[in-house]
């Protein structure tokens, strides 16, 4: 930019409105929102954002947002913001101008974040604590904002728009999936570029995978407590920035990086959708640094407790929680994800604790003004929304209970399917209920079975390997004496805990990882997978590796070379393929489950394994681990699909002796083998133990009308 708008005596009164920095060709507006603050000054700094060379004070405020125009500046311009105004933390006023700030809206960051007791608006260490006030100026430790403009051309591919009935979800981490990824330059290395590798697509559209999600791509703030330790921030989930990609994702700083990445993707047919993190900011409690929301409105960004505002309500367990009943609060996260599906063009979010944003006054609120103000927006309402359906705070689980369009993680999916296959008896009545899309969770309001998003394994936990292969964490590295991370996995070991060089067990847990993989694509609901868990990826039994940027947490993809790892990823394309190709293993919608789609033919049935209808008694037997499921769809061609799914979660072979059915059986895959040949069934079907059947049957059209 021209050195000349660095003599700019005076800002122009500019507009209010967009919020963040604004360039127009002529000039940059900046506008930024403060209810209580008495006066904001905008600095400029250099390129490299070391030196400050210049400090306005934004001349208007309008409607609670302070605005200035400054002519002749253009993209590449580095700044930030100094808020005056009280510093009363027992009132939720923490104004300290000593402290620079960062544009809640900058779209690009200059510098990372460096440890330094300047970065906090008190001094750390006094008697008084946050009560005292520190004046030490933090700029030469905090990152800038620059300000950007957005011109970027998507070509001609649009997006892939995947129905939810058809979608396959793969969660990965940027740095995961790229930084053992061998034949990839050095510097390409964990950053977004590396997602376009040809090997990767490749193994995407292998696999049948139609959606990667992404873990929190906004910049971030590395832990003091990590940094002290040696270790750093890997999963992301500490937000400094919700309109900024994180710098060290980026080839080059380039935030185009990440745009070139979504446009390859789409154009290959991948939708691209990140996880995000609203609910809670780097900031941290009242002992926190101040970044950038503390500084610019404490008391308006953050809930505080009623009475004693010095101290902040923690829903979250992240030491403070986003105050999303403040409209101006609001509209920044929705601006947030407006900007991202406009300007990166993403395709979904995942909500880390969706039942924080969707907290009122009065508590968790499927009707709050978060879940209303997306549901109404036209850009936002069309993508795909996932939510964690809980946090810490009070009635903090609410799976099934978001409104409808919203998806939800299905804990109890992943629960039971891990609680049935290790053997616990009294599970077939639970074990129904997942496979059969989660009704008693999410048959209300029209919703339908896509809503739960069934997995196995996600970043958070034991990886699908590690619940075959660990019966307890093993989170030593991680430097907590092995206390972080949840002690209940529902996991076996089947014989040794960690790697064995027994054939005879890790046969056994090859078996039950392919049968509880099965069962995440065969139940109806979303299917998704954790990235590595197609390669039998493990992380050493540590099931809470956030702060592991290392090998224990990136994915060897060597394991492709071998045996176990090809096999094993062949068997996921199998499942993904069966799925994709038929409609029975994927029922879209909650209907009678007693209408018959053909005569004697009902839509969904569940039987013993004599081939008897289960009876009330049947489901009330706590030792009885074999379960059948028949169900059966009209295909588009008006022929007539059935599946039958038998599972053996029990020590011994059985004989399954098959329902009646009007077609011939056909056993397509048997988890007992990874590469089972398709085979004819008659009246009985062997069924292992630890494994899963699926068999297919077929009745033409003129078949069934001629029955009928």
């Amino acid at each position: 930019m021209s050195k000349s708008v660095f003599r700019v005596q005076a800002l122009e009164p500019g507009r209010p409105w967009p919020l963040g920095a604004t360039f127009d060709g002529s000039g940059v507006n900046f506008a930024v929102f403060s209810a209580h603050a008495s006066k904001v000054e905008l600095c400029l700094f250099d390129a490299d954002g070391r030196r400050e060379r210049r400090r306005y004070a934004l001349p208007e405020c309008t409607d609670e947002v302070w605005h200035g125009y400054l002519p002749e500046a253009e993209p590449g311009l580095v700044y930030g913001y100094r808020a005056h105004g009280p510093y009363d933390p027992r009132r939720g006023h923490r104004f300290n101008p000593a402290k620079l700030l960062l544009d809640p809206y900058a779209r690009q960051l200059r510098g990372a974040l460096q440890w330094n007791d300047a970065v906090f608006g008190y001094r750390v260490r006094h008697s008084k604590a946050d009560l005292s006030m520190d004046r030490r100026d933090s700029a030469p430790y905090v990152p800038k904002g620059v300000v950007t403009h957005e011109m970027f051309d998507w070509g001609r591919a649009g997006r892939p728009d995947t129905p939810w009935a058809q979608t396959v979800i793969y969660e990965a981490h940027v740095r995961g999936v790229t930084m053992l990824r061998d034949g990839l330059p050095g510097p390409l290395r964990g950053t977004c570029s590396a997602l376009r590798d040809p090997r990767f697509i490749d193994h995407l559209r292998h696999l049948g995978v139609t959606t990667i999600e992404l873990l929190p791509m906004h910049a971030f703030v590395q832990d003091h407590f990590l940094v002290e330790r040696g270790l750093r921030n890997y999963w992301g989930y500490n937000s400094l920035a919700y309109f900024a990609p994180e710098p060290a994702y980026l080839y080059g700083d380039n935030p185009n990086d990440l745009r070139r990445t979504i446009r390859h993707l789409q154009a290959e047919g991948f939708e691209v959708m990140l996880d995000v993190v609203y609910n809670h900011t780097a900031e941290g409690n009242e002992l926190g640094p101040t970044l950038s929301w503390r500084g610019l409105d404490n008391a308006s960004y953050y809930r505080l407790l009623p009475g004693e505002e010095r101290y902040y309500i923690n829903d979250t367990g992240c030491g403070n929680t986003v105050n999303l009943s403040h409209p101006r609060v609001l509209q920044m996260v929705l601006d947030s994800l407006r900007y991202w599906a406009e300007s990166y063009r993403i395709d979904g979010f995942r909500f880390d604790l969706g039942v924080t944003l969707g907290r009122e006054g009065t508590g968790y609120d499927p009707g709050s003004g978060f879940f209303d103000a997306i549901l109404q927006d036209p850009v936002l309402s069309r993508l795909k929304l996932v939510s964690e359906p809980w946090d810490i705070g009070p009635d903090g689980y609410q799976l099934g209970n978001h409104p409808p369009r919203f998806a939800e993680w299905n804990d109890r999916f992943r629960d039971s399917i891990r609680r049935f296959w290790k053997g616990e008896p009294g599970l077939r009545p639970e074990l129904a209920a997942r496979l059969a899309g989660s009704p008693d969770l999410f048959d209300r309001r029209f919703r339908r079975p896509w809503a739960s998003v069934n997995y196995l394994a996600s970043h958070d936990g034991f990886t699908g390997y590690d619940v075959v292969c660990y019966e307890h964490k093993h989170n030593e590295a991680n430097g907590d004496d092995n206390a972080d991370g949840h002690s209940e996995n529902f996991s076996r070991n089947w014989g040794a805990e960690g790697p064995s060089r027994d054939r005879h067990v890790n046969a056994l847990r090859e078996r039950v990882l392919r049968s509880m993989l099965a069962s995440v694509f065969f139940a109806n609901g979303t299917p998704m997978l954790l990235a590595g868990d197609e390669l039998g990826n493990s992380q050493h039994g540590n099931n809470n590796a956030y702060c592991q940027d290392n090998e224990i947490s990136w994915i060897d993809w060597r394991q492709l070379d071998m045996p176990t790892g090809r096999e094993l990823a062949q068997f996921v394309a199998r499942l993904a393929a069966l799925r994709r190709d038929h409609p029975s293993l994927r029922l879209d919608r909650f209907l009678d489950n007693a209408a018959q789609v053909a005569p004697g033919v009902e839509r969904l049935q569940w039987y013993d394994l004599d081939g008897s209808v289960m009876s009330g008694e049947a489901w009330e037997f706590g030792e009885g681990r074999v379960l059948g499921l028949r169900r059966a769809c009209v295909r588009p061609d008006g022929d007539i699909e059935l599946s039958l799914v038998l599972v053996n979660g029990g020590e011994g072979d059985i004989d399954f002796h098959l329902p009646e059915a009007p077609c011939p059986w056909q056993r397509v895959l048997d988890t007992a083998h990874a590469a089972a040949a398709d085979a004819p069934a008659a009246h009985r079907v062997k069924v292992c133990a630890h494994s899963l059947v699926l068999l297919l049957g077929h009745i033409a059209a003129q078949q069934a009308e001629d029955a009928t």
